[in-house]
């Protein structure tokens, strides 16, 4: 009874993580159609990515005891396809100060560079190799946890231990990192950068209410999964995750009130256009009777 309803639970998770991580599907529907990233963070798909890769490799039989977590390797294996797809995309639709600026804030190392290429950002060559510049802190870190746990550790406890540690961070990092808008003072690194947005502009346009609600779902049930699977390292994010996610719908109740800034359509620009061609020759015939 208790294997077959973490099995359940585990298969709700992967639902719930599924529509998580296809979320912005919306949001980068969006971007394509803007040809902009406008405002939106990279943020929340580089830690997704981290979490994604660092999870896979926890749920694999030489962390974990055989396939024990076989719902976590499946679910985030995935989770790893569509961040890359999304991580990509941003960049190849970022503009030229908007890479320069993520970069200074991610690679600091890298700000001479960054400032002597900007200029050909525009050039598809340049596009991958900022893909790939981005995507290298996460590949190095785990890199690095792959080989420490399997040969600095030669038994499956302290494997979990080890793995587990480092992908509860990026976990906790990753429930937080829509709110990169407000907790500035207190996170400024890493999951400050939404909700202080948020906060600042009183707008939720660019903290998607869809994102937040399925990060609240996934949260929830992995939670779930990791208390029966008496796995601390599964529950313990996602007790961080619940809280930080009921923060943000809050925001979000909170603020969409203020509602999205519509643009004018075309329809209503040729409009505008009309009436003031039709308003012209009458204020020239007005001026030539005086």
């Amino acid at each position: 009874m208790g294997v077959n309803l973490r099995l359940a639970v585990g298969i709700m998770g992967n639902a719930a993580s599924l529509l998580l991580y296809a979320s912005p599907i919306l949001t980068f529907r969006r971007v394509i159609r803007k040809r902009s990233t406008e405002e939106f963070s990279c943020v929340p798909y580089i830690i997704a990515l981290l979490n994604c890769l660092l999870y896979t490799w926890y749920g694999l039989p030489v962390v974990s005891h055989k396939w024990e977590n076989f719902p976590v390797v499946t679910i985030n294996a995935l989770g790893i396809l569509l961040e890359v797809s999304f991580i990509f995309s941003y960049f190849w639709f970022s503009s030229a100060r908007g890479k320069a600026s993520y970069f200074h804030f991610y690679l600091a190392y890298l700000h001479t560079y960054m400032l002597d290429a900007s200029s050909a950002c525009m050039h598809s060559k340049c596009r991958y190799k900022m893909v790939a510049l981005v995507v290298v802190p996460v590949i190095l870190v785990f890199c690095v946890t792959v080989l420490v746990s399997t040969f600095a550790f030669h038994d499956h406890h302290h494997r979990k231990v080890f793995v587990g540690s480092i992908a509860l961070v990026a976990s906790v990092a990753m429930y937080g990192s829509p709110l990169v808008v407000v907790v500035g003072a207190l996170f400024s690194s890493l999951t400050s950068y939404v909700m202080k947005q948020v906060i600042h502009t009183k707008s939720v346009e660019f903290m998607p209410f869809h994102l937040s609600f399925f990060s609240f779902m996934a949260s929830s049930l992995w939670m779930t999964y990791g208390l029966l699977s008496r796995d601390l390292f599964l529950a313990s994010p996602n007790l961080v995750g619940c809280p930080l996610s009921i923060v943000q719908l809050v925001l979000y109740c909170k603020y969409k009130k203020k509602g999205i800034i519509e643009e004018p359509n075309k329809t209503d620009l040729e409009k505008d256009g009309e009436k003031l061609k039709s308003q012209l020759p009458m204020s020239n015939d007005s001026n030539a009777k005086n």
